[in-house]
């Protein structure tokens, strides 16, 4: 999954530009056009801004640990857990889970954790309704997305999208990884099943585009999962490795949601799946130079660029992966193969996964500049990105 050096630069580059403003003055240059003349004359000093490199301003406050950091995403137990981790190392993002004291929403405990960052924290939940619920003792219960597609229209979905988001919101939930766009006629019971709008992309993609416009107008960042499609796979990636249908096989169903929503704002999850034709045998996308590449680039399934957010699912609680790799391991392989932002369940194991990501950014193996478009590029989506 590692991006092409051509795209990291671009990205970077074209994130500098667009953070660029004048305060210093600059000498102009001769101009090309101008008369000969045997006598030099030293021209005179230019009023004419010179841009300066805001985004460099936005990323020299950071430390590389500080940087590498912004791109990880754990779990907490709790209001002390989620203060230390940020305090000590100023993570990313902290993950709300089932396990997750609930006071930390319902007595406003993020709000500490909140204090205790430089930037905006990402505070981020599991919250697509039905069995996928972590706050419906707090924002109601919701039906599956099965059961919302055969019962409401897109509009009237958006509606109560909307009053969800913004009950999230309200809690101090900044990024809600829904939602789910896996096309699936799997059973209701299966890994994936109602949690699948539909067997139909079409229908998956008006009813996914609903619910981003709805998280997006209540100020709750949105992230449709899982990359490039759980919803035909052959097992359920929390037990074991899951493969699914050859890649030409996803071009007209599972990849069709994520082609039309490319553009929508939301960031994309990508999912521990094997993918033949994509991805290396035994390196399911979540950490494929490949799959991050398809996705990044657009072009080997008919979609625009994505200049968004690229999430892992769960590194750390998942056996398709934990089968296979430590913690470390698997975060580095995420980020080197092209993840913005490695999504992990426990605390613990961050001052480790940090050291090994400042090692691989020493040794070349994690490109400085690769590193530094994940920030930028995570400061848009959290809305601490520098305005010059």
């Amino acid at each position: 999954m590692r991006l092409a050096p051509g795209i990291v630069v671009a990205v970077t580059a074209l994130a500098l530009t667009a953070c660029s403003s004048g305060k210093d003055s600059t000498d102009a240059a001769p101009s090309s056009s101008a008369a000969p003349s045997s006598t030099t004359v030293d021209a005179p000093p230019s009023t004419t801004p010179k841009p300066q490199d805001c985004a460099a301003g936005y990323l020299s406050q950071f430390t590389l640990r500080q940087k590498l950091a912004q791109l990880l995403t754990v779990g907490v137990t709790g209001e002390a857990d989620a203060e230390n981790v940020v305090k000590t190392e100023q993570i990313g993002g902290i993950f709300i889970g089932s396990w997750t004291d609930k006071a930390m929403l319902a007595q406003h405990q993020v709000d500490g954790a909140q204090q205790a960052s430089r930037i905006p924290l990402m505070v981020t939940i599991d919250e697509e309704g039905g069995r996928v619920s972590r706050a419906k003792d707090l924002i109601g219960v919701a039906p599956s997305s099965r059961v919302i597609a055969q019962t409401m229209s897109p509009d009237e979905f958006y509606t109560f999208s909307l009053d969800r988001a913004k009950k999230l919101k309200a809690l101090g939930v900044t990024v809600d990884f829904a939602p789910d766009v896996d096309v699936s006629s799997q059973p209701d019971d299966s890994v994936i099943g109602d949690r699948s709008f539909s067997d139909d992309p079409d229908v998956v993609t008006q009813y996914a585009g609903a619910q981003i416009r709805a998280m997006k107008e209540a100020g709750l960042g949105s992230v449709i999962k899982h990359f490039p499609g759980h919803g035909s796979g052959s097992g359920d990636s929390h037990t074991g490795a899951v493969r699914t249908p050859p890649l030409d096989q996803l071009q007209t169903k599972d990849l069709v949601p994520y082609r039309g929503l490319v553009d929508s704002g939301a960031a994309v999850m990508v999912g521990h799946l094997d993918v033949p034709g994509l991805t290396t045998p035994n390196v399911p996308a979540s950490i494929s130079p490949e799959a991050m590449a398809l996705l990044r680039q657009g072009t080997g399934y008919g979609a625009a660029p994505f200049e968004g957010v690229i999430f892992t699912d769960d590194l750390g609680g998942m056996a398709a992966i934990t089968n296979r790799m430590s913690i470390e391991d698997a975060v580095e392989a995420a980020l080197i193969a092209g993840a913005d932002n490695a999504l992990w369940i426990t605390t613990d194991a961050v001052p480790k996964v940090l050291d090994r990501l400042v090692t691989a950014v020493n040794s070349g193996r994690l490109p400085g500049s690769q590193v530094d478009a994940s920030v930028l590029r995570m400061a848009k989506f959290k809305g601490s990105a520098p305005h010059c």
